[in-house]
């Protein structure tokens, strides 16, 4: 079978995927009083239901975005450059500069580096460019109608119910992804529930807008998810020839020590650090590509997204942030 022939039938046999089993729009109506019913069931206002729900749309290209598959596997060298290119690099070290103020009360407050809040940013939202502009409900709406993880998209759409009647936004003004992640933090609306702070004290949570807002989220969550300030994320580092990959893994942690006596090396072939740190080992393609240390802000990264690609370019976007380059 031809690369070409496995191609066209890998494409056709998604594109009937979406088609057979998509959700159709024209029973989304009903599906949506529903909803309204189950929100006045769970207690809230009538007047934020109707606010909520105002001109509440199908989105169909959220459903195409959640269905969608990439169609070639990436490795981490050829993902790495285009997450983190030098341009983003610049524009983290200039924003670093411009909140630095802001951005070290932030840090000394909730024990985070400032350089992992401005890395964050700068990944989820190209420092708050990139927001989205879904309406939240309706996002939510369309999702929990799809059907594949209705009961989790319900529950976020009843979560976004509570930041409305609350008054933290209108729901006009909240926007995110497709899939509902919100604001420059992109948190779906039970993180912005669990962690989101009105750090200007103005009444609101707004991390939309309110710059001392989104680091503070940004960073709470972090520290309520275990960060450690006085230690980085990770490292990449070299095996030896003859390595046993059994060994592997980000809950098999060992000391610096113990992989230092295994072998294992910084990538620039010096000795591990002294310190006594705990460390599994990752291996996000292949023996034959990088490899890391993970130390337990590794872990607290993988709460945010559990993807180890994303734990790297985080980690590598905030280690050049502090180089200046």
């Amino acid at each position: 079978m031809t690369r070409w022939f496995t191609k066209l039938l890998a494409a056709s046999l998604l594109l009937f995927s979406y088609t057979a089993f998509a959700a159709d729009p024209a029973g989304f109506p009903a599906y949506v009083e529903q909803l309204k019913a189950e929100a006045r069931e769970q207690g809230f206002s009538a007047a934020t239901i109707e606010r909520a729900f105002a001109d509440v749309s199908f989105y169909e290209r959220a459903v195409s975005a959640d269905r969608n598959q990439p169609e070639f596997k990436l490795t981490l060298d050829t993902y790495l450059p285009k997450a983190v290119p030098d341009w983003k690099v610049r524009q983290g070290i200039e924003m670093y500069n411009k909140h630095r103020e802001l951005l070290e009360a932030v840090g000394a407050e909730y024990g985070v580096q400032p350089r992992f809040i401005v890395a964050l940013w700068g990944v989820e939202t190209n420092f708050g460019r990139f927001t989205g502009n879904f309406k939240v409900v309706s996002a939510l709406a369309t999702m929990a109608y799809e059907g594949r993880r209705e009961e989790f998209f319900k529950k976020q759409l009843m979560q976004a119910l509570e930041i409305i009647e609350a008054g933290h936004i209108d729901p006009e003004q909240m926007r995110g992804s497709w899939a509902g992640a919100m604001g420059q933090t992109q948190f779906m609306p039970s993180s912005f529930l669990a962690y989101a702070v009105d750090y200007d004290k103005d009444g609101k949570i707004d991390i939309w807008n309110s710059q001392g807002d989104v680091f503070a989220s940004a960073a709470n969550y972090l520290a309520q998810s275990g960060w450690d300030d006085s230690k980085t994320w990770g490292r990449q580092v070299r095996l030896p020839e003859n390595f046993n990959l059994e060994l592997a893994g980000r809950n098999n942690k060992r000391t610096l020590a113990e992989w230092q006596a295994l072998g294992v090396r910084r990538y620039d072939g010096s000795d591990l650090p002294s310190r006594d740190i705990e460390a599994g080992l990752v291996i996000p393609d292949d023996e034959n590509g990088r490899i890391f240390l993970s130390y337990q802000n590794w872990d607290v990264l993988m709460k945010w997204n559990r993807s180890s690609y994303f734990v790297v370019v985080v980690g590598h976007l905030a280690d050049r942030i502090q180089l200046g380059r």
